[in-house]
C-alpha cells in the first residue's frame, strides 16, 4: 500500500506510520511506502524504517532527486518507483506547439498549478521551454529506438530505480516502453548531453522547488 502524495505535515507525524506498522502487524497490509512530491518529503518518509518503497517524479526535466535521495534510499535498501517518466508526454516528442488538449487534460488546467501540484503536470516544466529542449534532445535517441524509449532508458541507467511506471493509451506503447529496458546502455557522452540540456533549459525552473 502506499499514502498517495499525503501533505508535507503528514511526514512529520510519527503516529501516521506507526498506524502503517499496526495494519501491517494485523495482517491487513504486507508492505508499506509513499508516493511523494518533494525531494524533503521522501528523504523524511525513509526515516521511518517500515516505508519499504518511494514512488517520486524522475525524469529528463526533474533530475534533483538523483542527487541525495537515490544514495540515502539505496542505504536504507528502499525501493524506489519513478512515475511520470515521460513528462506528461513532452518526452515521447510527439508534441508541438500547436499540440491541444481536451478540457478536461490537465496538460490543459494545471499548467499552472490551478487544480494540484504543477510538478504532475509537464514535469513542472513550462510548456514550451519543454519543447525546445526536446529538440535538442532528438539527436541524442540510439538508432531504432524512439524519444520515449530513450527517456525510460536514461531513467533505468539509475541503478537505484527499481521500476518506472509510465503510462499507455494502448498496446503497441505497452510494449514499445518494455522494450525500452532492453536498450544498450546510453554512453557517457550521452549522459553528459542530457545533463546539459536539463542544467540549460530544465535546471533554474524545477530544481529547487522539487
Amino acid at each position: 500500500m502506499q499514502l498517495h502524495c499525503p501533505p508535507t505535515d503528514v511526514y512529520y507525524h510519527s503516529e501516521v506510520f506507526a498506524g502503517l506498522e499496526d495494519l501491517v502487524r494485523r495482517g491487513k497490509i504486507r508492505h508499506y511506502g509513499v508516493s511523494v512530491e518533494r525531494v524533503e518529503e521522501a528523504l523524511k518518509a525513509i526515516e521511518y524504517p517500515g516505508v519499504e518503497t518511494v514512488q517520486i517524479i524522475f525524469n529528463i526535466f526533474r533530475q534533483r532527486p538523483a542527487e541525495l535521495f537515490f544514495e540515502q534510499a539505496a542505504k536504507r535498501e528502499v525501493g524506489v518507483v519513478v512515475r511520470v517518466p515521460l513528462a506528461s508526454g513532452l518526452l515521447t516528442g510527439k508534441m508541438s506547439p500547436a499540440t491541444r488538449f481536451d478540457a478536461s487534460d490537465h496538460r490543459n488546467y494545471n499548467r499552472h498549478g490551478e487544480a494540484f501540484d504543477v510538478g504532475e503536470t509537464f514535469a513542472g516544466i513550462d510548456f514550451d521551454t519543454g519543447l525546445a529542449a526536446v529538440e535538442e534532445l532528438r539527436p541524442l535517441v540510439p538508432e531504432g529506438a524512439t524519444m520515449a524509449q530513450l527517456a525510460l532508458r536514461w531513467i533505468l541507467m539509475f541503478e537505484q530505480v527499481a521500476v518506472v511506471i509510465p503510462g499507455a493509451k494502448n498496446s503497441v506503447q505497452v510494449r514499445d516502453n518494455a522494450a525500452a529496458a532492453g536498450l544498450a546502455k546510453l554512453s557517457n557522452k550521452t549522459m553528459a548531453a542530457v545533463a546539459d540540456i536539463y542544467d540549460r533549459h530544465a535546471k533554474t525552473h524545477v530544481h529547487h522547488r522539487w
